[in-house]
C-alpha cells in the first residue's frame, strides 16, 4: 500500500541541522547539474561515498524520465513518486535502497535547486524482520586465528570495541587513548562522537602497529608527503595539522594515491575491501556456514557483552545507538533455543 514519506530522513537531516549556517548555499549557475550537486555537498562536508551515491541516483532519475533540460525537473512530486514506485515494483529493492534514492532526490530539489517538495506518495518497500547474525566465542576465535596482519587487528578491534568497519578505518592516532583504555569515535553514524572500550588484549599489538605506521609517516615526510586529509576545513585553520602525527590514520593505505576531490597526492586510510576480503577468506577457510561479515563482529560484541552481564544501556552507549530498542534486538540470543524453551523432543 502507499504510504507517505516523512520529510525527516535519519542521518541526512542531522547533517542538515549541523550545517544550518550555509543552508542557503547557491551553487555556481554556470556549472552542470551534477557539478552543482557536488559543489553543494562539498560545502556541506558530505563524504565522497555519499557524494558518489547521490550522484548515481540523480543520474538514474534523470535517465528514467528521459530529461533533456532543467525544465524537465519541474513538477517534481509525481515524477519522484513514479521513480520510487518503479524501484519497488520492477527493481524489488530493499527499503534502505529506496530511502537512499529518496534522500538523494530530496537533496537535489531542496539543497541544490531550492525547491520545497510537497508530500511524496509512493509504493514503499517493506522492511522484513531480521535478526543479526551472531558468532559464538569459539567461532570468533577460529576466525581470528585464520586471519593475520592488519585485517586481523582490525577484526579484533571490531569485536573487542563494537566498532563499525569504517569507524575503525577512519580512526586517527589521537583517537586511541592507551592510558584511559578507550577509543574515541568521531563523526560516527548520526554524526555523533562517542567513547568505547579499548581491549587490553589488543593494546600491545596496536602499539607495535603504530610504531610501524610512524616510521612510514616519517618516510613520507622526508619525501615531501605526509599530509593527511582533514575534515571541516581544519587544514586551513591549522596549517601544520595535516602533517602532525596525531592526525594520521591508525590504518593508512599501503600506497600514496591521488585525492579525487582535491587532486592532492597523499596517503588515505586502508580500503575496506581489503578487510572484507580477508574476513571472507578466513570464514571460508574454517568452513563456517554462517554468513559472517565484518559487521558480524560488532553484533557478536554486543551479544557476548550482554551474556556476560553488561547493562543494556551501557551497550547502547558503546554502540552509539540512538534508541535502546535498537540495542534490544541482541537480547534474542540470551534466550537460547529460539524463545528460551526446551524442545519437546529433548524431553523424550
Amino acid at each position: 500500500m502507499a504510504r507517505q514519506y516523512r520529510r525527516q530522513s535519519d542521518n541526512q537531516d542531522i547533517r542538515e541541522r549541523r550545517t544550518v549556517g550555509i543552508e542557503g548555499v547557491i551553487p555556481n549557475p554556470k556549472l552542470k547539474l551534477l557539478d552543482q550537486v557536488r559543489e553543494v555537498m562539498r560545502l556541506k562536508h558530505y563524504s565522497i561515498r555519499t557524494e558518489r551515491c547521490y550522484s548515481d541516483w540523480i543520474k538514474r532519475y534523470v535517465k528514467f524520465h528521459s530529461m533533456k533540460s532543467r525544465a524537465d525537473l519541474d513538477g517534481a512530486e509525481p515524477k519522484i513518486e513514479l521513480f520510487l514506485s518503479d524501484l519497488v515494483v520492477k527493481g524489488n529493492v530493499a527499503v534502505s535502497t529506496q530511502n537512499q534514492a529518496f534522500n538523494a532526490l530530496l537533496f537535489l530539489y531542496e539543497q541544490v535547486l531550492h525547491q520545497k517538495l510537497g508530500s511524496i506518495q509512493a509504493l514503499r518497500a517493506t522492511r522484513p524482520a531480521r535478526v543479526p547474525i551472531v558468532l559464538t566465542v569459539e567461532e570468533v576465535r577460529v576466525i581470528m586465528q585464520a586471519m593475520s596482519g592488519i585485517p586481523q587487528l582490525i577484526a579484533k578491534l571490531q569485536y573487542g570495541s563494537g566498532l563499525r568497519l569504517m569507524e575503525v578505518l577512519r580512526l586517527r592516532v589521537q583517537d586511541v587513548d592507551f592510558g584511559m583504555k578507550q577509543i574515541t569515535v568521531r563523526d560516527g553514524k548520526g554524526f555523533k562522537d562517542r567513547y568505547t572500550v579499548l581491549p587490553d588484549a589488543v593494546m600491545p599489538f596496536l602499539r607495535e602497529h603504530l610504531d610501524r605506521v610512524r616510521l612510514t609517516h616519517t618516510q613520507d615526510l622526508s619525501e615531501g608527503y605526509g599530509a593527511v586529509y582533514l575534515p571541516y576545513a581544519l587544514e586551513r585553520k591549522y596549517r601544520n595539522a595535516a602533517r602532525d602525527w596525531r592526525w594520521q590514520y591508525v590504518f593508512p593505505a599501503r600506497d600514496i594515491s591521488t585525492d579525487p576531490r582535491s587532486g592532492i597526492r597523499r596517503r588515505h586510510h586502508l580500503d575496506e575491501a581489503t578487510v572484507n576480503k580477508a574476513i571472507k577468506t578466513a570464514v571460508n577457510r574454517v568452513g563456517l556456514t554462517k554468513r559472517a561479515s565484518s559487521h558480524t563482529f560488532r553484533h557478536s560484541f554486543a551479544t557476548h557483552a550482554l551474556q556476560r552481564g553488561a547493562d543494556i544501556r551501557t551497550i547502547q552507549e558503546l554502540l552509539g545507538h540512538n534508541d535502546v530498542s535498537t540495542t534490544m534486538i541482541y537480547t534474542h540470543v540470551l534466550r537460547q533455543g529460539g524463545s528460551g524453551m526446551k524442545s519437546p523432543l529433548d524431553c523424550l
